[in-house]
C-alpha cells in the first residue's frame, strides 16, 4: 500500500470536471484507490464520491492506493494534482 498527501491547487477545487478527469485517469488500474479529507474517506473511482469530498482550493487529501499497479496509479494521481487538472 502506498499513501501520499496531495494538495488541491486548482482555484475552483475538486468539482465535477476535475473529479471526472481523475476517475477517467484511474479507472483502468486494478488497485483500490481511496481519497480522504479530514475523517471522510471515499472511493476515488467514483465521480459522485469524489465530488462529495467538497475539496476546495488548498485542501489536503490523503491518497491510499493498494494493489498490483499501485505505483503507476499514485504517479498518475500526483501528476493530475500537480497539473491543477489543467484548469489554471
Amino acid at each position: 500500500m502506498i499513501e501520499r498527501v496531495v494538495t488541491v491547487s486548482n482555484r475552483a477545487g475538486i468539482h465535477a470536471r476535475p473529479a471526472a478527469v481523475l476517475v477517467r485517469a484511474i479507472n483502468g488500474f486494478a488497485c483500490t484507490i481511496q481519497l480522504t479529507r479530514d475523517t471522510y474517506t471515499v472511493n476515488a473511482k467514483s465521480i459522485m464520491s469524489v465530488i462529495t469530498l467538497g475539496a476546495p482550493y488548498g485542501a489536503q487529501l490523503t491518497v491510499k492506493v493498494d494493489g498490483p499497479d499501485e505505483q503507476d496509479a499514485i504517479d498518475t494521481i500526483v501528476r493530475l494534482f500537480e497539473s491543477k487538472f489543467t484548469e489554471d
